[in-house]
C-alpha cells in the first residue's frame, strides 16, 4: 500500500450505531481516491508495521462530538444574526414609509399663509429663532423689534447682529426696527423672546399696536419674582387681553447650534390644539424637529425650573465635587422639579421628554449654558454681583431661584437643592455649606 495513509480508530471496541473508520488511499503514480472499509473490530493486529508507522488516532466520527455541536452552533448564531438584521430593516422601512406618508398628508398651508413675522427681543434665541423662520420662506418678512439702534443698524446694513452674533449672517429678509407700530402691524405670528422678568413692562408698552387675535409663541423661559407668574399668565394679562391665543415653546436648544443648521428638536404647547399644530408647521423644518404638547404648565415649569438646576449643576463643578456628586445631585433636582410639577397639574410625561429631561441635561451638562456658567463661577468663589456685571446675557434662574422657593412653599414642596441655590444667589448660604448641609439631610426613602 505505497503512499497510503491510515485513520487509527481508539483501541476500544466500536458499538454498531457509529459510522465504521476509514481509510483515504492515494498513489504516486495515478491521481486517485480509494476508500476502504476496515472491521468492525479493528485491532493493531490488522494494521502492518509499515502503515501504523503513518497512522493518526482520531476520535470516533458521531454528530454528538464538540466539533459538530460547535459547528451548528456557528450556523444558528448565523441564521439567528440574519433574522435579528432583517426584522430591524424591516422595522426601520416601515418608520420610513409611515414617515413619508405623514408628511404628504400635513398642510404646509400655515407657511403659505404667514407673510410676516414679528419677533420681540433681539437676544441671542432671538436672534436664531429670526434667522430660522426667514430661511424657511424667502418672501417672508421677519421683523424684530429692539430697544438696541446700533443693534438695529447692524442687522439691517451688514445682516448682523453686531452683539451676539457678529459672525453669522442673517438673510435678508431679516428687518430689525425700534417702532413697535411698524414691527406689529399685519403681522401673522409673534415670537416672545424679551426675558421674563422685562416682559410685563415691554408688553404694556406695545399693547395698542397688538392685534387681539394674534398668536403669541413664548420663547422666554422662567417665572416673575414678585408675582411667580408664567408667561402664559404675563402675555395675556400684560396686554388686557384674557382671550390672547398663547403658544410655549421649550425644548434643548442652544441658539449657536441653532444658528449653525445642526439638527435640534423642540416642543410647542398650547392648550389650543389647532394653535399648536399651526406653530408647529410654521417652525419644523430639515434642521427643526417639532412635537406638539397640550400640557402648557408641565412644558413652562420644567423650563424654569431647569435653569435654576443648571446653578446647582454649575455649583458642584465649580468646586470639583466629582460625578458622584454631579449625577446625585441632578438627579435630584429632577425629583424636585417633578414634585411641583406634578402639583402644579402637569402631566408627569412631560417631565420627561423634550421641555423636561432634555432640557435640563443640555443646560447642566454643556459649558454653553449661561446657568451652569453662572454656577461654576459661584462654586469657583466668585460673588454673584461681578459674575452678572460681566455678562451681555441674562441668566434666567438667578431671578427665577427665588419664585421657585415661594412655589414650593405655595405648594406644600420640599425641594432641598433648588432651596440651597436660592439661599447661595441671596448670599445666605455658601457653597461649601449648602453642601454640607445637603449631606447631612435625613436619608428617606426614594420615591
Amino acid at each position: 500500500m505505497k503512499g497510503q495513509v491510515l485513520l487509527e480508530p481508539p483501541l476500544m471496541n466500536w458499538s454498531n450505531h457509529h459510522p465504521p473508520p476509514v481509510c483515504f488511499s492515494t498513489k504516486t503514480s495515478k491521481t486517485s481516491l480509494r476508500l476502504q472499509t476496515l472491521p468492525l473490530e479493528p485491532t493493531l493486529s490488522n494494521i502492518s508495521a509499515k502503515a501504523r508507522s503513518f497512522s493518526l488516532t482520531v476520535p470516533p466520527l458521531s454528530p454528538e462530538t464538540p466539533q459538530s455541536i460547535e459547528l451548528d452552533q456557528t450556523i444558528s448564531d448565523s441564521d439567528s444574526s440574519r433574522d435579528r438584521r432583517k426584522v430591524v430593516r424591516l422595522a426601520w422601512e416601515k418608520l420610513v414609509r409611515w414617515s413619508r406618508t405623514w408628511r404628504s398628508r400635513s398642510r404646509p398651508d400655515v407657511l403659505q399663509r404667514t407673510h410676516k413675522v414679528v419677533v420681540l427681543g433681539g437676544g441671542s434665541f432671538g436672534t436664531a429663532l429670526s434667522a430660522h423662520v426667514a430661511s424657511r420662506k424667502p418672501d417672508l418678512q421677519v421683523y424684530m423689534l429692539l430697544r438696541d439702534p446700533v443693534v438695529c443698524h447692524s442687522i439691517n446694513h451688514k445682516h448682523l447682529n453686531c452683539k451676539y452674533f457678529p459672525q453669522h449672517k442673517l438673510p435678508e429678509n431679516v428687518i430689525a426696527t425700534t417702532d413697535p407700530k411698524s414691527a406689529l402691524l399685519g403681522a401673522d405670528y409673534c415670537l416672545h423672546a424679551v426675558p421674563v422678568q422685562f416682559s410685563c413692562v415691554f408688553l404694556e408698552g406695545i399693547a395698542d399696536y397688538v392685534d387681539p387675535c394674534l398668536p403669541f409663541v413664548s420663547l422666554s423661559k422662567g417665572l416673575e419674582l414678585n408675582t411667580l407668574r408664567t408667561m402664559s399668565q404675563i402675555i395675556p394679562q400684560a396686554l388686557r387681553n384674557p382671550r390672547q391665543p398663547f403658544i410655549a415653546l421649550s425644548g434643548p436648544s442652544f441658539a449657536l447650534e441653532l444658528m449653525n443648521k445642526l439638527p435640534t428638536a423642540m416642543v410647542v404647547a398650547s392648550k389650543d390644539k389647532n394653535l399648536a399644530n399651526a406653530a408647529q408647521q410654521l417652525l419644523a423644518s430639515s434642521n427643526l424637529r417639532i412635537s406638539t404638547s397640550s400640557d402648557v404648565t408641565g412644558v413652562e415649569i420644567a423650563g424654569a425650573l431647569k435653569n435654576v438646576l443648571a446653578i446647582a449643576a454649575g455649583i458642584v463643578e465649580g468646586m470639583n465635587l466629582g460625578n458622584n456628586s454631579m449625577a446625585a445631585l441632578v438627579a435630584q433636582g429632577c425629583s424636585e422639579i417633578r414634585w411641583l410639577a406634578t402639583k402644579m397639574g402637569a402631566k408627569p410625561e412631560t417631565l420627561t421628554g423634550l421641555s423636561g429631561m432634555g432640557d435640563i441635561m443640555l443646560t447642566c451638562f454643556v459649558n454653553l449654558s449661561r446657568n451652569r456658567t453662572v454656577g461654576v463661577r459661584l462654586g469657583s468663589g466668585e460673588k454673584l454681583d461681578e459674575i452678572l456685571s460681566s455678562m451681555n446675557q441674562v441668566a434666567e434662574g438667578v431671578s427665577t431661584a427665588g419664585a421657585v422657593v415661594a412655589l414650593a412653599q405655595k405648594y406644600n414642596v420640599q425641594m432641598p437643592v433648588l432651596t440651597a441655590v436660592a439661599r447661595i444667589i441671596d448670599n445666605e448660604l455658601t457653597p461649601e455649606k449648602a453642601v454640607r448641609e445637603l449631606m447631612t439631610l435625613p436619608q428617606v426613602e426614594e420615591v
